[in-house]
């Protein structure tokens, strides 16, 4: 989408002057872009190995960052666990800012170059963090607690190098699909098919990527040492960026098309706010004649600005459609948010032993979603797909809303079996008198928390998916960045929302010596958390099922 070349133009014809190019797209020096020799499956791959590798590295990050805030950085589990959806939080909201500077100013490419040299700096400096004997939190002393605290400028320089990455990946993960989205021609009936491919190879290749480092990098961290943990996704990056170069001359660009169409639906609104109230007040005055009503009328919209046409009045509704859709999902945010923080502190405390000998690191038990995702999604595009479209007439199976609300119900069973597992656990520390014994392993296997993890999985195939596909297609065609943003904020608003909810009712619980989040897991109550979210999840589905039934899709949306 870069609005000149990234190369020198030369002086020569391209010897390819004779091949059909493409109308609006450009390769690498400038030219139209000629369709046998850009874009398609050939560049996709390389946007593909790219995403997969910085997902890698974001994932080695937080899967297992409430670790290392409880553990090197001795932080309390509920402050460690506000800390991680703050970050989460943040890490979800910039993509819009992200797909702001990109569509407006710098185009994908550089947008994802730039953000992917910020993401090794701030992998450099997490390193360092985690290495240098002066950033480094000291190693704990039996005899000393205090000499476990580590220093404000410690803390801080952490804090600085995982925030630096949020900021990297907010450019970077808004961009990277649409780029490699961008490489296959919607008009073309071969590569627009591909296209369809492409998502689902997407996220495949993505799971496939979080599969790798929860097992290889929570061993690493958790067992060898996190300066190694965090030091592999800091090689990774760099070589994910070598290989995003070396396919520079494959990439087709779109140019940048005049105005942002983020200002301009930002001035689309302003002017139906200001003529809808300059209207209002001309009706209010009763003494004036028919004739000055519409003086002052024409005066308004030459003073304050012309009526908006009636397709950037359509692109203002497509968008003010998707906010009571957006609003009714930020809950699933919060259940998500529990992934990688609270599940994993619950497997911390059970026995996770296989074969007697291999030990599970805690962070690994979330690769069985990575896992349920990979191996159900060929049962849901093989075989629901078929069945459902059978009765449902719908290319699709089922539309897009109904795919989103049947992985929020799932979302629910996930927290009901994670509450009954945790009451489980709790009596099973109560029974072997291991309630102040927080360090022991409860002698319950690391597979009662299987279940949770894989009903979760599943849901992520209906709503994280589906989410995807609802946000990218149904805002304006030149807002698909902006879709994309909007589907990864929802769960920075439902990190920001957990991160509250755990804040609160930590400092209320608190004041009776019975804290829900309790450093001693034995003695919290994480089921009562569990079942909260699970009371909020039944009523966000409620009141998401009546907005979804009055949903007008886009005319062209096939299930509609």
């Amino acid at each position: 989408m870069d609005a000149s070349p990234l190369l020198p133009l030369p002086s020569s014809s391209s010897s390819s002057s004779h091949a059909p190019a493409m109308e609006g797209v450009v390769d690498y020096r400038g030219h139209p872009a000629i369709r046998p020799s850009t874009g398609r499956w050939t560049a996709a791959l390389f946007i593909i190995g790219v995403e997969v590798a910085e997902r890698f590295a974001y994932y080695g990050i937080s899967f297992n960052l409430i670790t290392y805030l409880t553990g090197p950085l001795r932080e309390s589990t509920a402050s460690a666990a506000a800390g991680v959806n703050a970050w989460s939080g943040v890490s979800s909201m910039l993509p819009l800012v992200g797909a702001f500077v990109a569509d407006s100013y710098l185009g994908r490419y550089k947008t994802i170059l730039f953000a992917s040299l910020l993401y090794i700096l701030g992998l450099c400096l997490l390193t360092l963090s985690s290495s240098l004997p002066s950033l480094r939190p000291p190693k704990c002393s039996m005899n000393d607690v205090k000499d476990c605290s580590p220093s404000q400028f410690q803390v801080g320089f952490f804090y600085f190098a995982i925030y630096l990455v949020a900021v990297a990946q907010g450019g970077h993960k808004p961009c990277t699909q649409a780029f490699g989205a961008d490489q296959f021609d919607e008009k073309d009936p071969e590569e627009s098919v591909s296209k369809s491919s492409f998502f689902n190879w997407w996220y495949c290749g993505l799971c496939f990527g979080t599969c790798v480092t929860l097992i290889l990098l929570s061993y690493v961290q958790d067992y060898v040492s996190w300066t190694l943990g965090f030091g592999i996704p800091f090689t990774i990056m760099v070589l994910s960026l070598v290989v995003f170069l070396l396919g520079t001359k494959m990439y087709r660009f779109y140019q940048l098309q005049g105005e942002s169409p983020f200002v301009r639906i930002g001035k689309t609104f302003a002017a139906l706010v200001r003529n809808c109230l300059a209207s209002s007040r001309v009706s209010r005055k009763n003494q004036i004649t028919t004739t000055d009503e519409e003086a002052e009328v024409e005066h308004c919209k030459h003073e304050k600005g012309e009526m908006p046409t009636n397709i950037q009045i359509e692109e203002a509704k497509r968008v003010l459609q998707l906010v009571p859709i957006w609003l009714n999902c930020l809950i699933y945010g919060v259940v998500f948010a529990q992934s990688s923080t609270f599940f994993t502190k619950q497997g911390s405390t059970l026995d996770r032993r296989i074969a007697s000998t291999i030990q599970v690191p805690p962070a690994a038990l979330q690769s069985f979603i990575s896992l349920s995702i990979v191996i159900f999604i060929p049962i849901y595009d093989r075989i629901l797909v078929p069945v459902t479209r059978k009765f449902s007439k719908i290319p699709s199976g089922i539309t897009q809303l109904q795919r989103i609300g049947t992985g929020m119900f799932l979302s629910i069973i996930s927290m009901i079996i994670a509450a009954l597992v945790e009451m489980k656990r709790l009596k099973t520390a109560r029974d072997y008198g291991l309630i102040d014994q927080p360090k022991e392993a409860i002698p319950m296997s690391l597979w009662w928390l299987v279940p949770q993890y894989i009903i979760y999985g599943i849901a992520d195939v209906f709503t994280m998916v589906g989410l995807q596909e609802f946000f990218y297609d149904q805002v304006p065609d030149e807002l698909r960045s902006l879709g994309l943003a909007l589907y990864l904020s929802i769960f920075g608003v439902g990190n920001f929302i957990s991160s509250f909810l755990i804040a609160v009712i930590n400092n209320y619980t608190s004041k009776s010596g019975e804290s829900w989040f309790s450093n001693n897991l034995n003695r919290a109550h994480l089921d009562y958390f569990y079942w909260l979210l699970a009371g909020f999840s039944a009523l966000e589905l409620i009141i998401y099922l009546y907005f979804a039934r009055s949903f007008v899709y886009k005319k062209r949306q096939s299930d509609a």
